[in-house]
């Protein structure tokens, strides 16, 4: 993979087979994304956003194609190593925040590290500084249910922040929240890709949130299109 390239693609396809059917969810698909891009894939329910975002995270794999992640080949590696591998190198931000109620926003945004070699006290002090880069420094002990939409999210994002991963994934990460939440989370986005040097593809359905992208590109049955969308950082 060439120097500068997060991620690449190649003749990518993915395919499941539900009964005697076979669905075809990505249909070769041919992409490279920059390091330090903010990249948006746009695109009806059912066009295979969310099951890209999946390869890239290397919760599911490819049927046939190539796929090159930070320059590993992960369709190569073993459930071990690929589960190393993501928790080392990709943030994962939720629609539905998936925050456990029962904890704390300090403990839900500390549970990634729980895999690592990091003693506890670290852990927390790792954890009190990404929800502080959110600017949820003052909801440490709050329950989520303590908590509105817009500072949930906050929270998965910290949660994605906290190993410090060179790739953030958000799949449609603004779809539970109202106008003002959203253009914070978007905000929270924008100033990880561009202050913190972090590569962010985003799965949305909504062109306002997409205007926040660097490069947007359309998914349509499977199929890439390319796509000219006015972005906020111009």
């Amino acid at each position: 993979m060439n120097s500068g390239i997060a991620i690449s693609m190649r003749n990518l396809c993915k395919e499941y087979t539900r009964e005697e059917f076979k669905v075809v969810a990505l249909d070769d698909i041919t992409l490279d994304i920059a390091e330090g891009e903010f990249f948006c894939l746009m695109g009806p329910s059912g066009s295979g956003k969310s099951t890209l975002l999946h390869l890239v995270a290397g919760i599911d794999r490819p049927t046939s194609g190539s796929l090159g992640v930070l320059g590993a080949d992960i369709a190569d590696m073993t459930d071990r190593e690929l589960a190393r591998w993501r928790s080392e190198n990709i943030g994962y931000v939720f629609q539905t925040f998936n925050l456990i109620p029962v904890l704390t926003a300090w403990e839900n945004v500390e549970l990634p590290l729980q895999l690592t070699h990091l003693k506890r006290p670290d852990r927390l002090e790792r954890a009190r500084t990404a929800l502080e880069i959110v600017g949820l420094g003052d909801r440490l002990d709050h329950l989520p249910k303590q908590l509105s939409g817009g500072q949930e999210q906050r929270v998965a994002i910290a949660r994605a922040l906290v190993t410090d991963p060179a790739i953030i994934l958000a799949d449609e990460p603004t779809g539970e929240l109202d106008a003002a939440s959203a253009n914070e989370v978007l905000s929270i986005l924008t100033t990880l890709n561009r202050d913190h040097g972090k590569t962010i593809i985003m799965v949305t359905h909504d062109p306002r949130a997409a205007r926040f992208a660097r490069t947007s590109r359309y998914l349509d049955k499977g199929r890439m299109m390319e796509m000219q969308t006015p972005s906020v950082m111009d």
